[in-house]
């Protein structure tokens, strides 16, 4: 069973990131995808980011009954901050019955030789790359081990959605509609974006 590993923060999930979800899920190889809720970022502001079980609430919320997609919280036991080989090679001895790739935006391929053992994960890994507006592909996308795929172009952002929680602006129709209402009735994010 081929499972693809969709790395994030997810602070918050919005639509971008489940139209990508179920546009690799369906248009690949793959048997599942599950969305990998990372705690801490090695490259992203701690300070940005909402509490890790908001953010898998709201992951669950989003994701809701589908079949082939599923949320991950396997970083909340790994120690903090979260590298992506280390996961990887934690996920292939839990299950070694299943084989592994990931699943990254372009713009991440222009600090991918800033992540821990990238080389290592470029040569054990299938990589699958999705493009994200304004950010134009290096010459990683050359590599045997990368495919990149034509999934629609969104731009949505998780910190332009906290932006506008901040200025009071409605998120309706930028977030899954669970989402935008348990946002709307607890303030997941207000109290963060005081400080």
């Amino acid at each position: 069973m081929k499972i693809g590993l969709y790395f994030g923060s997810f602070n918050p999930v919005h639509v971008g990131h489940m139209i990508i979800a179920n546009y690799i899920v369906n248009n690949t190889d793959m048997d599942a995808l599950w969305m990998v809720l990372s705690p801490h970022n090695p490259l992203k502001k701690k300070s940005t980011l909402a509490n890790d079980y908001d953010r898998l609430h709201l992951l669950n919320l989003a994701i809701g009954d589908h079949d082939t997609i599923r949320s991950s919280d396997i970083e909340f036991r790994l120690p903090k901050p979260s590298y992506t080989i280390d996961t990887m090679t934690y996920l292939e001895e839990k299950f070694p019955d299943k084989e592994f790739a990931l699943i990254m935006g372009g713009d991440n391929l222009s600090t991918f030789h800033k992540w821990k053992n990238y080389e290592l994960l470029l040569e054990r890994y299938k990589i699958y790359i999705y493009k994200r507006p304004h950010h134009s592909l290096n010459d990683l996308v050359e590599h045997p081990n990368i495919e990149v795929c034509e999934a629609p172009l969104l731009e949505i952002s998780s910190s332009k959605i906290r932006q506008m929680i901040k200025d009071k602006k409605s998120i309706r129709y930028l977030v899954p509609d669970k989402v935008y209402e348990y946002l709307r009735d607890y303030p997941v994010y207000e109290k963060l974006l005081d400080k």
